[in-house]
Order: C-alpha cells, then sequence, then structure tokens
C-alpha cells in the first residue's frame, strides 16, 4: 500500500477526511523529516510506512478522545519533530498552536516545516517548560495542551498543566500506563489544579498497537510556585 492510500485509510478509521492538498502536506513533511535525519537525530523511525502510522496518524489518534473542533489555542510541550502538533495542524488549520521544545536544532527544522507546508497560525517556542510556563504570554494561555513526551505523568503534569487556561484539558500520550502512575499523579495534579478525568487505550489503525491517553480537566488555577524551578520536577516529582 503506497504512503497516500495508508494515511487515506488510517485517518478514515478515525473518522477524518483528507484532502489532496493535505496529502501532499503530509509528503513534504515526510520527505523534510527523513533528509534532515540523515544529519540530526529527529527520529529512529525512518521506513514510511512507519512514519505513516506511527507518527502521523498516532498523533491524531486524539480525535478518538477529544472533538479538537472545540480548540482554539493549543500548545504541544516537547515536540521534537513535531508530533502530535504538526499533524494536528495540518489537519485542524483553524487551531492557532505552539510547539514547544528545548532543542534549538529540532525547531529550526519544525521553521523549515512550517515554510514549506505554507502553515499559518503556528509557532515555535525554544525552552525548558519550567522556564517557558513561567511567562506571562504562555501562563494559562491555552484550551488544549498535548504531548507525546516521555516521562513520568506526575513530572509531565507539572510541565503542561501551567500552561493551560482553567476548564481547559491536558492531554498525555502514553504507549502504556501503569494504575499505580496514575494514582501516584492524581495528587500531583490536584496541586497543579487539575483533575483526571479519563485514561482510554484506543487502538491505533493499520498496526497491531494500541496507545493510552489520559486526560486532565483544569478547574483551578495553578498556584504560583509551579512549575518549580528547570530540573527538580523530574528530579523530584510532587
Amino acid at each position: 500500500m503506497d504512503k497516500e492510500n495508508l494515511l487515506v485509510k488510517g485517518l478514515s478509521e478515525l473518522g477524518l477526511t483528507i484532502t489532496e492538498e493535505q496529502i501532499e502536506k503530509f509528503d513534504k513533511y515526510y520527505e523534510m523529516l527523513i533528509e534532515t535525519n540523515k544529519v540530526m537525530n529527529l527520529t529512529s523511525i525512518t521506513e514510511y510506512d512507519e512514519v505513516i502510522i506511527k507518527h502521523f496518524i498516532d498523533s491524531l489518534l486524539v480525535v478518538n478522545i477529544f472533538d479538537i473542533n472545540q480548540s482554539k489555542k493549543m500548545i504541544d510541550v516537547g515536540t521534537g519533530a513535531g508530533f502530535p502538533g504538526i499533524p494536528i495542524k495540518i489537519m485542524f488549520p483553524h487551531l492557532q498552536i505552539t510547539l514547544l521544545d528545548s532543542l534549538n536544532k529540532r525547531l529550526k527544522f519544525l521553521n523549515n516545516v512550517i515554510d514549506e507546508l505554507g502553515l499559518e497560525s503556528i509557532e515555535t517556542v525554544h525552552g525548558r517548560a519550567e522556564d517557558i510556563a513561567r511567562k506571562e504570554e504562555f501562563r494559562e494561555q491555552y484550551d488544549l495542551c498535548v504531548s507525546r513526551a516521555v516521562a513520568n505523568l506526575s513530572t509531565l503534569s507539572e510541565y503542561c498543566i501551567p500552561f493551560i487556561a482553567k476548564n481547559g484539558k491536558f492531554i498525555s500520550y502514553k504507549s502504556s500506563i501503569s494504575s499505580e502512575e496514575i494514582q501516584n499523579a492524581k495528587s500531583a495534579i490536584k496541586i497543579l489544579g487539575g483533575v483526571v478525568v479519563e485514561e482510554k487505550t484506543v487502538h491505533l489503525p493499520c498496526s497491531d498497537m494500541d496507545r493510552t491517553f489520559v486526560v486532565v480537566n483544569k478547574t483551578n488555577n495553578t498556584g504560583k510556585k509551579y512549575p518549580r524551578k528547570a530540573g527538580t520536577p523530574s528530579k523530584e516529582p510532587l
């Protein structure tokens, strides 16, 4: 199956219809990812069918959890090579999106992708989540925060929840998560002004894999002392 058909099939299983223009954007993104990956470590996944499934379709699995059309302003924390932020932007162009990452060279790649794909209302921000979330222009400014970053849920929550406005959502993409990790994170999430409202495992189309999502609603403003200084959330989770 060629990559266009694989992409169309996978997204149709998620209830998404893709246009020719959007297919072209994904094609260009794939080409740029593979070309840049030769000189910069962006991903260990390079076979086109695996990129389509494990990066592009996986990024959009969130539509099984939340109606993205309800969101207006989203931040992707620890975006890496642009996942899930860029695929979400391609399919939901109305969204205003911030891609946050601590590695500047990755963001240079993403800025090139944004330019080549002609994406609008999307910005990259360089820095650590603990520092950026303390800035007024980012703190509690988003109705949706997503992250595929690999981190303990308590740590990830301290990175992400401060960015979300009250009544917004934080959605964590997990390959798997133990009930113990969720239980341990619940007290941290409460301290940060949130509450876990859903844990859901969904099948990744065109594969034999599953993805688990943890959904947090922001019910209260985050206290001024959070996030703690850079490095502390990972060394000493709440």
